[in-house]
């Protein structure tokens, strides 16, 4: 377990420059970029680590290209990552096999925890197993409320950055701050499994399409089969699971059937297609999931984790400095261009896949016109524009 690095009340008994509430990839790797720019950085999170996250397995090119700009480009082949150069698609029995220009699979339980540490070792602090709330604080700070085991108390810091994902609850109190949550946007649900056939081989993604969702299978570094998969609501109650779920999706698609999926310990997400804005406000940024999500494809998502994360650190630093309301609405400006915009290849391809003709459609102009996967494929793999000039 990652020890912390400060207890409640001395994080309580400091003013911060930057408080990051969530240590998942985006907060912590902002975390540590923050402090190896001299910021004193506190780092918090309601979980203990290492934690057992299935979903972020697969690191795209993108993704790979971020660790690389902030000097961490070893960083996941260290952890045990295993290369990835295939993309298999199945689709009511057909099958589709594309090559990736790049891509890791790495089981997010060692990730997150070198993450972290790496944060730590850059000289920012920790506290794990702590909630976190923003509160108003003064004109010059903003007041974060923490809870540890029953006993709370409060912090100021400079700027926050809010990173808490999906379920997070450090907005709760924000005024002016919503979250959308997209018609029929499905949930998650993921797990590992230790016994599986043969033919999910290592080195390959594995996605299987189906009329109420889609399951995605990647080896991971301990051997194990990394199972994460998007559903639409009604259809896990139909199933009475989400393995059950996932069996009805993979025997749709044409893939081997997994025995083990119906004993495997299974997490949920809450509603997976979602938005928060506004993504700044006043000593306020948002990044990572906490700021929206949409069903990501091939790594996408995590990449999106770290070019934020990265995006946000010299915006950060001129506001622990000297905040002024511009800085907001610049981090709104920068994040849409190199998070927004990006999306729309996700979105669109959650929606193609809602509409079996469409995707049957789509399937075939993809095997008869290979060159336009390849097109796709290396446009979700390309390093963010913000990176391509360092």
């Amino acid at each position: 377990m990652i020890a912390a690095t400060f207890d409640l009340a001395a994080a309580a008994g400091r003013r911060w420059d930057v408080a990051v509430l969530g240590a998942g990839p985006a907060g912590s790797l902002a975390a540590r970029q923050l402090a190896v720019a001299g910021a004193g950085v506190l780092l918090v999170d309601r979980k203990a680590f290492p934690r057992d996250k299935v979903c972020g397995a697969c690191l795209n090119g993108k993704a790979l290209a971020v660790l690389d700009a902030v000097g961490l480009g070893g960083l996941v082949d260290r952890l045990g990552g295993i290369d990835l150069d295939a993309f298999e698609l199945r689709l009511a029995g057909r099958r589709q096999r594309f090559a990736l220009p790049a891509g890791k699979a790495l089981g997010r339980d060692r990730l997150d925890a070198a993450l972290i540490e790496e944060a730590i070792a850059a000289g920012a602090h920790f506290l794990p197993e702590t909630s976190a709330r923003i509160e108003v604080g003064e004109e010059e700070t903003r007041a974060v409320r923490l809870t540890q085991h029953g006993h709370a108390a409060t912090t100021e810091a400079a700027v926050v950055l809010v990173a808490s994902g999906l379920a997070g609850h450090c907005l709760d109190d924000e005024p002016g701050v919503r979250t959308r949550i997209a018609a029929r946007s499905r949930i998650g649900a993921g797990c590992t499994l230790r016994e599986f056939p043969a033919s999910y081989g290592p080195g390959t993604i594995h996605m299987a399409v189906g009329r109420h969702g889609y399951v995605g299978l990647v080896r991971v570094a301990d051997g194990g089969l990394n199972v994460a998969a998007a559903f639409d609501v009604g259809f896990v109650r139909e199933q009475g699971s989400p393995a059950r779920a996932a069996v009805a999706v993979l025997d749709e698609a044409g893939f081997d059937p997994i025995s083990a999926l119906d004993e495997a310990r299974w997490q949920g997400t809450p509603s997976l297609t979602r938005r928060t804005r506004p993504v700044g406000g006043h000593r306020l940024f948002l990044l990572g999931d906490a700021a929206g999500y949409v069903e990501p494809f091939t790594g996408e998502g995590m990449a999106a984790a770290f070019t934020s994360a990265q995006a946000v650190v010299p915006l950060a630093l001129r506001g622990a400095r000297d905040w002024e309301p511009g800085l907001a609405r610049a981090w709104s400006r920068l994040h849409h261009r190199l998070i927004g915009r990006r999306q729309h290849i996700c979105r669109g391809l959650a929606a193609t896949a809602r509409h079996p003709w469409v995707a049957r459609g789509l399937f075939a102009v993809v095997s008869y016109a290979p060159s336009l996967s390849r097109r796709m494929i290396q446009r979700l793999n390309a390093p963010p524009p913000h990176f391509e000039a360092t």
